[in-house]
């Protein structure tokens, strides 16, 4: 063991750790059993980053030496290399808007520096945690910025999976671009469409959200580093944010700008929010395509019975041989999870006071986690589902001539009046609408067969 010092006192830290004391002291006070900063890999590759931006422009400015800033380099590129993870057990969710995390950063980056040197851990008087990785800045622009680069990287993943999963159904509408069926408004038989029309729409809606995703990503772009406090630059270089800000973006490769005012971005998680809703929006429209999917599926002697999803587990304990649709389902779940997480994020970003938002890490650990859920789920559901559904195109068929809203074909020769009474007759006496129209001569067989084939062709999409 050695000792560390703070306000509070001396307390014994392990002298394996990386770590120091306020990590300690923060895993005592948070020991919420949730994620810890360490289990969100992007979030520890920003922090390192910003750490890496922050310490090679305080060497341009001659704030740092290369001597101080070439071990604190290279023990940010550790953290960015996420050989340090396991040195990040501070809990997501914080009281301190972020300060736990950012210590936990200063002090592995010092300590491993102090390792690079050849130092022990804990030789702060050689260099330290905050006179030296911390210098030039504070929680308050370290860590809306690392959450905003991370949150980036987080949604290009998320991005990668939603295009994958948009690939399969195409691949899928493709397959089923020939089947016809019965499309349905309000659960009610409507009129014939194609099983690739309804496919192509899902790669349609899921195209459109990445398109949303990437507008919303232009916001976070704006980052307030140089801020320090509360958003006047106290204690940094007066050139410190245009310096560290041409940094991160090369050592970032993202495009990032600095807010046209500090002040105002400091407090503001306006960007947070606008992302929350997107994935929202991405989330929900998902969970009805996996509400679609189980319903298509649903029997599969007693209910649509149009696809078949791939099995992938047993359904249940007692009834053999039952199979459940347990990838949309489990999409559905994280989409409801995703609903309640913006919801908190709402709450989180309205909750803030003048010039600081105190509740930034229940907005990481809500948004981090449902993008990153979101992006397993969408894989989940081209690889074990999409991928293997087989339609059942002879049904398919049977449920579209069946189809008393097959009489919409009709309307425009025998009109809308006569065509109403030939569908109440239809479901009065369980008859096919193209025999009655026969049989009471309103068309010949032969125009009514011209008629169907007509509507169960494949329409183009």
């Amino acid at each position: 063991m050695r000792q560390e010092h703070d306000l509070l006192g001396t307390r014994e830290v392990p002298d394996s750790a990386y770590w120091g004391i306020h990590t300690l002291r923060a895993t005592e006070n948070f020991p919420l059993p949730v994620e810890t900063v360490g289990q969100s890999r992007e979030l520890v590759r920003a922090l390192g980053q910003v750490k890496l931006a922050a310490a090679l422009a305080n060497r341009d400015l001659g704030v740092l030496d290369e001597s101080t800033v070439a071990p604190i380099a290279a023990a940010c590129q550790r953290v960015i290399d996420g050989e340090l993870d396991d040195q990040f057990p501070v809990s997501l969710i914080q009281g301190g808007a972020g300060t736990s995390t950012n210590m936990n950063a200063n002090e592995v980056i010092a300590n491993a520096a102090l390792e690079h040197l050849g130092h022990s851990f804990g030789q702060y008087s050689v260099l330290h945690p905050n006179e030296h990785v911390n210098q030039g800045q504070s929680t308050n622009d370290v860590y809306p910025t690392a959450l905003k680069l991370s949150t980036i990287y987080t949604t290009h993943l998320l991005i990668d999976s939603l295009e994958r999963l948009a690939a399969a159904f195409k691949v899928k509408a493709d397959e089923f671009a020939d089947v016809v069926k019965v499309g349905r408004t309000q659960l009610q038989d409507a009129v014939p469409m194609t099983m690739g029309q309804e496919f192509g729409a899902y790669q349609v809606m899921i195209l459109e959200d990445i398109a949303r995703l990437r507008e919303a990503l232009a916001h976070l772009h704006e980052i307030n580093l140089g801020a320090t406090a509360i958003g006047t630059g106290i204690n940094a270089h007066p050139d410190f944010a245009p310096a560290v800000r041409e940094h991160l973006r090369k050592i970032s490769g993202l495009p990032l700008l600095t807010a046209p005012n500090l002040i105002e971005s400091t407090q503001d998680c306006g960007a947070f929010v606008l992302m929350s809703g997107t994935l929202k929006r991405t989330a929900i429209k998902l969970s009805k395509v996996c509400n679609d999917l189980r319903l298509l599926s649903s029997g599969p002697r007693t209910g649509f019975g149009e696809i078949s999803l791939p099995a992938m587990q047993a359904g249940s304990s007692i009834m053999p041989g039952k199979v459940n649709p347990v990838i949309p389902e489990m999409v559905n779940q994280v989409a409801f999870s995703i609903i309640g997480n913006d919801m908190t994020i709402s709450m989180a970003a309205e909750a803030g006071q003048l010039q600081l938002n105190a509740f930034e890490p229940i907005i990481a650990y809500s948004l981090l986690r449902g993008l990153t859920h979101l992006a397993i789920a969408a894989d989940s559901l081209a690889v074990d589902c999409v991928s293997g559904i087989m339609a059942h195109p002879q049904r398919l068929r049977e449920l579209a001539e069946a189809n008393i809203g097959m009489v919409t074909v009709f309307s425009p020769v025998l009109g809308y009046t006569t065509s109403t009474a030939i569908a109440a007759e239809a479901l009065a006496t369980d008859s096919r609408v193209t025999d009655l129209i026969v049989e009471q001569g309103l068309l010949t067989r032969e125009e009514v067969d011209h008629f169907v084939e007509r509507a169960l062709s494949p329409i183009p999409g």
